[in-house]
């Protein structure tokens, strides 16, 4: 977390991934079970479960939840970005570009501890009538309050260095 002096140099970088062991296990089972489904039926005739779909409907089925579905929940990272223009956050593969959150607009930032599940309804991205949350894993984060009235909870592994980035990009950057 040095300063090399550049003009919009990183601060901090922080990449989480959906990488539970519950997770895993569930995509894991998913993916077998299509798989084992697919070729049961597909390379040994015999049709899969009481009520079959036709081969071309199973193919679709392999298609999606056996090869785009796991490429997909693979592929899946938060990412946090403190560069001296701001804050920029991107969750891959539903965002393909960084939304940009400059210091200017940004009040306060404190060190939360929240229930995902309770305070947001799960992991993702999650909206609330004056709020939006990132949250991949873990129960900390980082709840940024707006010069809006808007807050932004980002679920966080280092929730006390992203805070002290943003504090020292603020500082930088003076308003």
């Amino acid at each position: 977390m040095t300063y090399d002096g550049s003009a919009d140099s990183v601060i901090f970088r922080e990449v989480q991934k959906f990488r539970q062991i519950w997770l895993m296990a569930l995509l894991l089972v998913t993916t077998g079970i299509t798989w084992y489904g697919a070729i049961d039926q597909l390379l040994y005739g015999r049709p899969f479960g009481s009520n079959p779909v036709s081969d071309k409907g199973m193919v679709a089925i392999l298609i999606g939840m056996g090869i785009i579905f796991p490429l997909f929940m693979l592929s899946i990272r938060l990412v946090f970005v403190v560069r001296n223009s701001g804050l920029y956050v991107k969750f891959f593969p539903l965002h393909l570009s960084f939304k940009h959150y400059p210091f200017k607009d940004i009040i306060s930032a404190e060190v939360v501890r929240y229930r995902p599940l309770r305070d947001y309804g799960g992991w993702g991205i999650r909206y609330g009538r004056n709020s939006k949350a990132y949250s991949v894993k873990g129960n900390k984060g980082l709840m940024l309050e707006f010069k809006n009235g808007k807050h932004l909870m980002l679920g966080s592994q280092q929730p006390d260095v992203l805070k002290m980035s943003i504090e020292q990009g603020r500082n930088r950057n003076s308003y």
